[in-house]
């Protein structure tokens, strides 16, 4: 924890660098002019997507981030199995929801649909669901999540 003075002396360093950069010019209180300059070697063009342009879907759940969600879950499966169902479903409802923070906020995706996980890892890690299954004592991936809605 910072001491009292070396707040003090922060705080008067900061007031000084203030003071400094409103020396130059005809005061600390120039006005901006009313009006931009022109520079006309400079030019900024502005597109606007076209009609059929395609606008990603928040919610869309790549194949690198499905893949991501296994790689996620192997390496703690051993832990979850050493510590038993309970505690090691909170360490996959903690895996999912990082997973899900990490690919864009995926985490409103799967409070609708919790099913999503078992369909992410059917597909692109069955082996590795399955251990997870077995670990955590639970039929689905779905059935492990909690504060992910019903």
């Amino acid at each position: 924890m910072p001491s009292i003075g070396s707040i003090a002396t922060l705080a008067a360093a900061t007031v000084a660098v203030a003071l400094l950069a409103g020396c130059g010019g005809n005061g600390p209180l120039d006005p901006a002019p009313a009006t931009p300059t022109s520079h006309p070697d400079i030019t900024i063009t502005f597109s606007s997507p076209g009609s059929s342009a395609q606008v990603p879907n928040p919610d869309e759940i790549t194949p690198t981030a499905a893949k991501q969600l296994c790689d996620m879950l192997e390496p703690e499966v051993d832990r979850w199995r050493t510590e038993g169902a309970q505690l090691g479903k909170l360490g996959f409802n903690g895996t999912v929801h990082d997973w899900a923070a990490r690919n864009g906020g995926l985490n409103d995706t799967v409070v609708k649909d919790r099913a999503i996980v078992d369909r992410i890892t059917t597909t692109e890690c069955p082996n590795v669901r399955q251990q997870v299954l077995d670990a955590l004592n639970v039929s689905t991936l779905a059935d492990g999540l909690v504060g992910f809605g019903r």
